[in-house]
């Protein structure tokens, strides 16, 4: 995944990032250190923010996705009854738009504050998964201390576990 980042960014920014991987987590992060470059970036970031509501449907989707992948993980606990998607931005306004591209599917959510858009119920689960999912090969983390699953699982699958739990 890093590398096709790296792939992507070499056709606006020619030179190499600098990597971290956390050794506990897993997690790789990359980082590009320019002021121009990070100016470049945040012009084209407040820019997609005010005009993804007017862009096709497609690129619709994939920012929910990119966001979901990103920011999102699915909620499944069978034993306390949870099937939900969560989101989580500490930007509000980010909130309400995720909220809005959401509503354009059909898909109805509800903001939990301070930071979190949530998707629950069958109907809206099945929705999110026809017209939305997450990316294939995109897992929870199983070593984050917090795993509920202690082991690393693809949020698709999840997002089906859940919905076929569900009594008909």
């Amino acid at each position: 995944m890093v590398h096709g980042v790296e792939k992507s960014m070499k056709k606006i920014y020619d030179f190499k990032p600098k990597y971290y991987l956390n050794n506990k987590t897993r997690v790789s992060r990359i980082s590009y250190f320019n002021v121009v470059l990070g100016a470049y970036m945040k012009n084209k970031s407040e820019e997609l923010l005010r005009e993804i509501l007017n862009l096709p449907v497609n690129l619709k989707r994939i920012f929910l996705r990119a966001f979901f992948d990103d920011e999102g993980c699915m909620d499944y606990r069978p034993k306390r009854n949870l099937r939900r998607i969560r989101g989580y931005q500490k930007n509000n306004k980010i909130l309400h738009l995720i909220q809005k591209l959401l509503k354009s599917f059909d898909i109805e959510s509800s903001i939990i504050p301070p930071n979190e858009v949530v998707v629950s119920g069958k109907k809206n689960l099945q929705k999110f998964q026809e017209k939305i999912n997450f990316s294939s090969g995109v897992k929870i983390n199983g070593k984050r201390p917090n795993s509920i699953w202690k082991k690393s699982l693809e949020k698709r699958g999840l997002l089906d576990q859940a919905i076929r739990s569900f009594k008909t």
